[in-house]
Formats: C-alpha cells, structure tokens, sequence
C-alpha cells in the first residue's frame, strides 16, 4: 500500500472525506463538489491523528530538510504545524487570515527572524488562493517560504498554475485521484461512475453532479 493510499484510507476510515455524487455538495463559493473534507475530524482519532502527523514528518524531512521553522495556517492548519514542530523539534509559528484587532495587532503569532527558512503546513489545497496569501504574510514579514506540505489536495490545475507562478512547491499526503480510485476499490463508489468524479476537477464551477 502506498502512503498516498493509506492516508486516503485512514480519512475515509474516520469520516473525515465524505462522497456523495448524486447529491452534491455546495461550497462557500457555490461550486457544487461531489465531496467534503474535513480533516478537523482526524483530530479526534489518537491513533489516526499519530499516522498523519508522522507522514506529514516524514515528507518535511525528506522534501523539505532545510526547513528551519514550521508556520501553520489557521485554524485547521494549527494543530498539524503544532504537532508536526514538536516531533521535528523545530521552532513553530501560525499565521492568521488577518491581524489581530486589539492587543498587539499581529497576523503572525509566534518567534521568528526575518531570513528564516520556513515551511508552511496546511490542512487542505483547494484553488490555492488562501494558502498562498499565507504564503505573502510570511514573505512580506521577511522570511523565505521553501515549501508547503499539506495533508489534501483536490488537484485543481488552477492551484497547481498558482503554486508554480509563486514559485511555492508544495507536496499532500494525498489527493482526489488516490481518494477516487481507494473508494471505487472499496466499492463505495461504482466504477462508471470513476471518470465523471475525476471530470468535475476540470470544470468545478460548473459541475452539477451526477
């Protein structure tokens, strides 16, 4: 089984990817999506949790070995960054969608020094948008972004064109496709159904199910 496999397995395992084609889903966008992530719920399992937190090591310390602190995306981002800094032992910060309206007025919580290496750890890539201002936050606060490492992605190519014109490489633990295919082996999702699943990536905005 390969680790893209197992993480889809373990999300599905716990609920925290939902698939629903013939009723779909609307996002805050409008889009309608033939499934919801929610990864929060991982959070809740121990012994999940611990398997996600090491994959998400593992790919830090293998892609991303220069990193020299790991920045979270709030919220959902938070806790994955937390614990994945604290197995790595390295310094953590978070960033917030916006600064703080009292006290100190700050968008970036925590110690950091302007020049640091910095990898940011999120919860999921949709179109990218959010995560990659994220990503001009830390830039603008004067530190090097090397890298994003995220535990899903839907494999957008309008996000992967976004990544690469921020020159921001990113890796997911897993993605859409290796969700589809687990849950069409699983039988959770019949096979002629596989290929309309994998066409509302191309066009989302004007997808209306199946």
């Amino acid at each position: 089984m390969t680790n893209e496999k197992a993480v889809a397995e373990k999300l599905l395992q716990v609920g925290a990817v939902k698939l629903s084609p013939k009723q779909p889903f609307t996002w805050a966008s409008g889009w309608k999506s033939p499934i919801y992530c929610d990864n929060r719920k991982v959070l809740s399992f121990p012994f999940v949790r611990d398997f996600i937190k090491s994959e998400m090591c593992n790919v830090a310390f293998e892609q991303f070995p220069q990193a020299e602190i790991l920045a979270g995306v709030a919220t959902a981002g938070i806790p994955w960054g937390a614990m994945a800094a604290d197995q790595l032992k390295l310094p953590y910060i978070y960033v917030r969608p916006k600064p703080k309206e009292h006290g100190l007025g700050n968008q970036i919580e925590g110690a950091y020094q302007p020049g640091q290496r910095v990898l940011v750890i999120e919860d999921l890539i949709s179109t990218g948008k959010s995560s990659l201002q994220v990503v001009d936050v830390l830039r603008n606060a004067g530190v090097e972004v090397i890298g994003m490492v995220s535990i899903f992605t839907y494999g957008f190519s309008v996000a992967e064109k976004a990544f690469e014109a921020a020159g921001v490489p990113y890796r997911s633990l897993t993605n859409y496709a290796q969700l589809i295919s687990l849950a069409v082996e699983k039988g959770q999702v019949s096979a002629d159904t596989e290929q309309l699943l994998l066409q509302w990536r191309n066009d989302p905005a004007n997808w209306q199910g199946i």
